[in-house]
């Protein structure tokens, strides 16, 4: 059998039907995937997981469309000037701060928010506040301020009769794919400040609201400004296939995914099966680790400033070392408690092992409503558990949550964090220098402080709008930092010049 003929289109699924995966392993099509799947639509198979992704033909469709309308504006916008670039940023800011055009995007939001809690979503980063708001346009507008890298040169060596230069260029077409976040729709668009195209997909309790933003203030800015179209593109579906569709797509340069935990380390296999390079911002919480050395007050205030609100870089897992438990446990537990009176909520507390024994028994005993995305939830103030369970994170939606656990000393802390956590952010409180520095050597993570975990933020940090951060979960990062920000995204291109036509080797 020739391969021609070996290759079919693959047009329906039995029950039953046994999936390679893996190289050698199987799984096999369910009922409902086989009564789904209808001629034209795509499997998608992740060979880390198993796991049968259906892709229907018109989600595959959209996503292929957005593709390549990303990809044609690419090829057009090498011919395009950087100050149409900073005028398209301008623009974009400039309709985002008028109160006539905002009032429909912020109408589309108020629904998304309405229709997400009808569903039980969490919201807490969905509602397009006056802060997220404000954000935004200074993001844009701090593009539009940025220097544009295009062709920057890198390196030049000179020989005899010729000379080469290293030159920045832009990657291609990146994909985003993130949950309702309507500030990162914003902030995705900085690709194009280093001369790539951008499409991107976004959860479905935000797609009214991105919807609004493309029709009221991305596509008119594009217009206005002379950016070939489709150079920021949105994948209208609300459909997680469409991602899967997108992530699939070998014409993207970089696959960028945003969101939960299991979801983005799927979006990851999905595109590196693919061939295309992944930058993944899922699973966070920060961890704080308690010397003896600590002074009570920093622990205190420390506590309480990475619990503000819940986001990748909040404060997950407090280690104290055992040999003070006593006199820093009740500091960690009056940190959680004023962030909670802050919020007007109740906090939450897991507890490892002999931790307990520093906690009062009422933490244990008070059953008391516990904001969750679906509302609020008569919880127990403190639970036990695990030892295992010390990287799980908690996703609280208004009581701030950690969990407290007690180490024989700040080596065993650093040990767990390595082992356990997302590998993402870690601080120390501590007196001792010399702590501090092994600490440094010792923590397996990107963003390491000696205070508040929630520092961890480009635009907070480095007055940069980021793309993302990322944790060191699948390993550290090929010439990169943690913080994916638009003027990272490049490629290098080398290009000669030579003065002697004779010149040969």
């Amino acid at each position: 059998m020739s391969e021609a003929q070996s290759k079919q289109e693959l047009t329906r699924l039995v029950p039953g039907q046994p999936i390679v995966f893996g190289g050698n392993q199987l799984t096999h099509v369910s009922d409902e995937l086989a009564a789904a799947f209808s001629e034209g639509d795509r499997l998608v198979v992740v060979n880390d997981t198993g796991d049968l992704l259906h892709v229907p033909a018109n989600d595959h469709a959209i996503a292929s469309g957005a593709v390549s309308t990303a990809s044609e504006a690419f090829g057009r916008l090498g011919a395009v000037g950087d100050d149409a670039i900073s005028a398209f940023f301008h623009a974009f800011a400039d309709r985002l701060a008028d109160d006539d055009t905002f009032a429909s995007i912020l109408e589309a939001n108020e629904a998304d928010v309405v229709s997400a809690k009808e569903r039980g979503r969490s919201t807490t980063r969905l509602v397009l506040s006056p802060s997220m708001r404000a954000d935004m346009i200074d993001g844009l507008r701090g593009w539009a301020a940025t220097p544009s890298s295009r062709d920057a040169v890198l390196e030049r060596v000179d020989h005899d009769g010729w000379s080469i230069e290293q030159r920045k260029a832009g990657l291609g077409v990146v994909g985003f794919v993130f949950e309702g976040r309507p500030n990162v729709f914003a902030d995705a668009c900085g690709v194009l400040r280093s001369g790539n195209t951008v499409v991107f997909r976004i959860g479905s309790d935000a797609l009214g609201t991105a919807r609004a933003i493309v029709e009221h203030a991305l596509d008119p800015a594009l217009a206005a400004s002379g950016l070939p179209e489709g150079s920021a593109t949105l994948v209208d579906s609300p459909a997680h296939a469409a991602g899967w569709a997108m992530f699939s797509d070998q014409r993207l340069a970089l696959a960028v995914a945003r969101g939960s935990g299991p979801a983005v380390a799927q979006l990851g296999a999905v595109a590196r099966q693919a061939g295309v390079p992944v930058s993944l911002h899922g699973t966070g919480g920060g961890w704080i680790v308690a010397s003896g050395s600590a002074d009570p007050d920093r622990l205190r205030d420390v506590v309480t400033t990475s619990l503000d609100r819940k986001v990748c870089n909040t404060l997950n897992t407090c280690a104290v070392v055992r040999s003070h438990a006593a006199a820093l446990v009740p500091d960690v537990l009056a940190g959680l408690k004023a962030a909670a009176d802050r919020l007007d909520v109740n906090p939450k507390l897991h507890v490892v092992g002999d931790a307990a024994d520093h906690v009062d028994a009422s933490w244990f005993e008070s059953v008391v409503p516990i904001g969750r995305a679906e509302g609020d939830v008569d919880e127990p103030m403190a639970e036990a558990i695990e030892g295992d369970q010390l990287g799980h994170e908690w996703e609280w939606e208004a009581s701030p949550e950690i969990t407290l656990v007690l180490v024989d000393s700040i080596d065993e802390a650093v040990a767990a964090f390595n082992d356990q956590s997302p590998r993402f952010t870690a601080s120390l409180v501590s007196t001792d220098a010399a702590e501090h520095d092994a600490f440094w050597a010792g923590i397996d993570a990107p963003f390491v402080g000696d205070g508040f975990t929630r520092w961890v933020d480009g635009q907070y940090a480095f007055n940069r709008p980021e793309l993302g951060l990322s944790n060191w979960q699948f390993g550290r990062l090929f010439a990169r930092g943690g913080v994916l920000a638009g003027d990272s995204v490049f490629t290098v291109r080398s290009r000669v010049t030579q003065d002697d036509p004779t010149l040969r080797r």
